[in-house]
């Protein structure tokens, strides 16, 4: 399949998908892989989002996201650019090594062999992605075009395409992003704010080997993340207050970097930078429902969280993960993939976990983002406790790694 040159589409589809970012994508190639007949409508080419100043962020993958990657076929073509997560470090002020007993160690093997997650560059997957959707004779990727509307009136979803065309399709599913014009456009209202903090991101390159390790530093101006990737390098994520950033982003490389190298310490020696920075405003978003008639949410458009655990990408995986199995169990039965029996299935599955995951998120940001004497006490104190209860601890470990609760088939390492 060629993006630029479409095969020529059918009257109607399974699956129009609007949005071919991560979730979308992946989403697209796990129905085609399963037997459906899916559209994705984006509006950036494909060559724009694999280039390296469309995307400087590196995500955290848990291992259970690493499943639903395998059973889709996309791990194979990504495998060599990935970064295991083999320990993490939890630590309360600047205390990198854990000098302090008042921090938290999760080690991958008090579980076993596997590692807790990986580290992906986004442009890796995404590469990784429009390969395998090249494959896949039943996956149609249209882009670089906009849907100026989504008509869903007449016992199906009909995209309007900027370039002209029209669309059919049993069912929508809108995985535009966190400022969704197809949720907004739905009438489908969310709960938001912003936070007084925006992310640097950016790599470097280190004298020694992080060994895997991935630290997370909470300060009052917002935590610091450091997530080891691959060929001794490190992907930075630095919360701060919007000020403070917009006179860092001002600085040139050299003075960056010693501003940098003082946040991040001489724990694996001298760093440097590799690449160009980039920013990010911090929000907070939760959509009221995730259906309306013949359109679902997936990913950002119904959930928006703070980086903090790293979770926002992985909740979209296991979005993409139970989405994708009510509609291929539906379609192996003959039910109407648009219909309000199978999307309710979707959203009772995924509501829960994503509005319980974005609730701890927002009050461990509340909670660290501050230098308030007897709170940080409390919280040092908690973090040393459950680092000293191996029972709980080990639980704590499993969240992350996305293994517990009612899993999808792909995140439990099974077939659609």
């Amino acid at each position: 399949m060629s993006p630029a040159e479409p095969k020529q589409i059918p009257a109607r589809h399974d699956v129009l998908i609007a949005g071919g970012g991560l979730v979308g994508m992946t989403l697209g190639c796990a129905l085609a892989k399963a037997g459906l007949d899916v559209v994705v409508i984006d509006r950036d080419a494909p060559a724009e989002q694999q280039e390296g100043a469309y995307d400087g962020r590196a995500s955290a993958i848990s291992y259970g996201s690493a499943q639903v990657f395998k059973g889709i076929g996309l791990w194979d073509l990504i495998e060599a650019d990935v970064s295991p997560i083999r320990d993490v470090r939890v630590v309360d002020g600047n205390q990198i090594e854990g000098i302090s007993p008042l921090f938290l160690h999760y080690d991958h093997r008090d579980l076993g062999d596997e590692p807790l997650g990986y580290i992906i560059e986004n442009r890796v997957t995404r590469v990784g992605l429009f390969k395998l959707a090249q494959t896949l004779e039943n996956l149609i990727l249209i882009s670089p075009v906009a849907v100026e509307s989504l008509d869903r009136q007449r016992g199906y979803a009909e995209a309007h395409l900027s370039d002209g065309r029209v669309i059919r399709a049993d069912l929508a599913v809108a995985a535009d992003g966190k400022f969704s014009p197809i949720r907004e456009a739905a009438g489908i209202s969310q709960t938001t704010w912003k936070y007084d903090q925006t992310a640097i991101v950016c790599t470097v390159e280190h004298e020694r080997d992080h060994e895997g390790v991935a630290v997370e530093l909470f300060q009052p101006t917002g935590p610091f993340a450091m997530l080891p990737m691959t060929d001794n390098r490190s992907n930075i994520v630095w919360s701060e207050d919007p000020r403070v950033v917009k006179q860092l982003m001002a600085l040139d490389d050299v003075a960056f970097l010693a501003e940098l190298s003082e946040k991040f310490g001489d724990w694996l020696g001298k760093i440097r930078l590799t690449g160009p920075r980039f920013s990010y405003p911090l929000s907070f978003s939760l959509a009221s429902t995730y259906l309306s008639e013949r359109l679902v949410l997936a990913g950002d458009s119904g959930h928006g969280i703070h980086p903090i655990a790293g979770q926002g990408f992985n909740m979209g995986i296991r979005d993409v993960a139970a989405l994708a199995e009510v509609l291929v169990d539906a379609k192996r039965l003959g039910l109407d993939l648009g219909g309000p029996m199978v999307l309710e299935k979707y959203e009772q599955w995924r509501r829960f976990d994503n509005v319980m995951l974005a609730t701890v998120c927002d009050g461990l940001l509340r909670l660290f983002s501050n230098d308030n004497q007897p709170l940080r006490l409390a919280r040092d104190m908690g973090l040393a406790a459950v680092n000293k209860l191996p029972p709980l601890k080990k639980l704590f470990m499993r969240h992350a790694m996305g293994v517990v609760g009612d899993l999808p088939r792909l995140v439990r390492g099974e077939a659609l």
